[in-house]
């Protein structure tokens, strides 16, 4: 169960996220939009999991990539704006997050348009 201290900097690492990834979106040449929807944080706040939602589908890999090369930079930024409410900066982790994709797949499923063998 996730303590109120736990929720706080989650939110406030969820919403400067959002933020950041908003601005690089509109200074892009390309249509990309990347959303934060939900951020995780361990026990003693010393690691937070970012999951990420990408559109469109065949940016997903190359912006991971870049993400994930650009680690450093995120965590300096986000200690910039958290440097007065934590003690450590938590160590970033970034996931893709398929729930959408994986509400759509059933959802064509039971309507039986996917490849289901069953019906």
């Amino acid at each position: 169960m996730e303590s109120n201290r736990q929720r706080k900097v989650a939110q406030i690492i969820q919403e400067d996220f959002a933020e950041l990834f908003r601005k690089q979106a509109s200074e892009s040449k390309q249509s990309i939009l990347i959303s934060v929807s939900d951020v995780k944080i361990s026990a003693d706040l010393g690691i937070a999991k970012i999951y990420l939602s990408i559109f469109p589908q065949e940016f997903r890999s190359a912006v991971m990539k870049e993400i994930e090369a650009n680690k450093t930079q995120y965590r300096n930024f986000i200690g910039q704006k958290m440097a007065k409410q934590v003690r450590v900066i938590p160590q970033l982790n970034f996931y893709l997050d398929t729930t959408l994709d994986d509400v759509e797949r059933i959802e064509k499923e039971l309507r039986g348009e996917g490849d289901n063998p069953t019906l």
